[in-house]
């Protein structure tokens, strides 16, 4: 399974996704992008995403045995009015960072 998901208003990263892109990872840079719907997601040590777009620092969770991964965004969800429902969301890779779609 390789897509994330959106559960109990938490970002849910398969095992193959946080371990490709966020490996030895305890932190997340997030920035939403209320024009776009989007989610930016990169690793906390990518200083570059985080200078550059003003992102917060929010913990990974390790989810269950299976090295699956998760993020709160509680804060996100409530301060942009977003559609809290779960389900399986898009997402797409770029260079250093996740984007995905809210």
């Amino acid at each position: 399974m390789n897509e994330l998901s959106l559960k109990s208003q938490h970002i849910v990263l398969p095992h193959a996704v946080a371990e490709t892109h966020l490996a030895g990872e305890t932190h997340v840079l997030l920035k939403f992008d209320g024009t776009e719907k989007k989610l930016l997601l990169a690793p906390a040590t990518n200083a570059h995403f985080k200078q550059q777009h003003k992102a917060s620092l929010h913990m990974l969770k390790e989810k269950n045995l299976k090295g699956d991964k998760s993020v709160s965004i509680q804060e996100i969800v409530i301060d942009h009015d977003i559609d809290d429902q779960d389900r399986i969301i898009a997402f797409s890779v770029h260079e250093g960072f996740i984007k995905i779609d809210l």
